[in-house]
């Protein structure tokens, strides 16, 4: 690949499945050529304006958000809010002067692509989800390229822009090679016992946690060990039902900062069908059992868990029904060896370890053009 340093502008944000994967391609574009300039554009008041800084780079804030699907005094600005993020995008891409601009999804993302087409500078878009959002919809028939993670993504994109390289992860989260003995001494584990860990999101998810504190009992019973993220909001109430259980080797975290280790630990995982988590559970490998959150925007989640399901690759709960089955559905995966070694195998299948390099290659690829 050629070495040469670059000018890069990446924009987006909002959530951690649209930053982490920003940052993922900056540092693989340092990785290739650590003398190029890199300069985020985000979305002001989102946590890519905390995050960014604190990965070592900088970053310059738009006046943006999404428009709301009801009717809200929010709505009036909308227009407004184009109008100034459009100009200013205009102004920062002038006096940065980027050889390649990229989208990741997210507020931010659709006025400086928009621009950029628009001044004829090379984009690319990352899409992270098996149903695209609508920014990444509109700003296809514009840009140069689009990296995706799902096969079939010629249904919403123009087919001969379309590059499947995976989504972009944290490579310190899914390096679990070796480190199960560590893990299961860091968590206070023993080795006879199954090991579940349940990861809601940074955030935690309610129904999640609520269908895990109704299990604790069926948990105990059963010798299952547990690696528990609650999120900040059900931490507390976490920590008071434990102790009930305090024979137990049940671990509650708010959040937990070593994931690799965690990822190591278990034998079965519990976790939302976000776009990110998911790459990060085929790079790992383990058995899961995914709850898509019926929260978010356009259904997403559930998009995301039945590409897997369609290759049996795990095993989907609608969150409505998480209270009734959620207990007989761990206690069948983890009584089945021939099952766990299926859905292993499986979504080690669908894995893109090297996802922020191949998206890096193809922004090079647009500048040797």
């Amino acid at each position: 690949m050629d070495n040469k340093a670059i000018r890069l502008m990446i924009s987006g944000g909002g959530t951690g499945g649209h930053v982490f994967p920003a940052i993922a391609i900056a540092k693989a574009v340092q990785r290739i050529a650590p003398d190029s300039e890199i300069l985020f554009v985000g979305a002001k008041g989102k946590m890519e304006m905390e995050k960014v800084p604190q990965a070592g780079f900088r970053i310059e804030g738009l006046w943006i958000s999404g428009l709301q699907r009801r009717l809200t005094v929010k709505n009036f600005s909308f227009p407004f809010k184009v109008v100034s993020s459009l100009v200013r995008s205009r102004g920062l891409i002038t006096n940065f002067k980027p050889d390649v601009v990229v989208g990741v999804g997210g507020f931010a993302s659709g006025p400086l692509l928009r621009v950029a087409t628009q001044m004829r500078i090379p984009t690319l878009i990352q899409e992270q989800n098996s149903f695209p959002g609508i920014t990444n919809k509109i700003l296809s028939k514009r840009v140069n390229k689009i990296c995706v993670a799902y096969e079939g993504m010629e249904k919403f994109f123009p087919k001969n822009k379309i590059v499947i390289t995976g989504n972009p992860v944290r490579n310190e989260m899914v390096s679990i090679d070796g480190k199960q003995a560590e893990a299961r001494e860091f968590f206070g584990l023993n080795d006879h016992q199954p090991v579940i860990l349940v990861v809601g999101g940074s955030l935690g998810a309610r129904t999640v946690n609520e269908a895990i504190k109704e299990n604790l009992k069926m948990f105990a019973d059963s010798g299952f060990q547990l690696i528990w993220q609650t999120g900040k909001g059900y931490y507390e109430t976490a920590i008071q039902n434990v102790r009930n259980f305090a024979e137990n080797t049940y671990s509650v975290f708010d959040f937990i900062s070593r994931m690799d280790l965690a990822y190591a630990a278990a034998d079965l995982i519990i976790s939302r069908a976000g776009a990110i988590a998911i790459s990060e559970l085929c790079i790992v490998g383990k058995p899961v059992i995914i709850v898509p959150s019926p929260f978010v925007a356009e259904d997403h989640q559930t998009k995301n868990a039945m590409a897997l399901v369609q290759t049996n690759a795990a095993i989907m709960v609608k969150d409505a029904e998480l209270m009734q089955i959620l207990g007989n559905t761990v206690a069948e995966v983890i009584s089945n060896k021939s099952k766990q070694s299926e859905l292993s195998n499986n979504i080690k299948k669908l894995a893109h370890e090297n996802a922020a390099d191949a998206i890096a290659e193809e922004i090079y690829k647009l500048i040797r053009k």
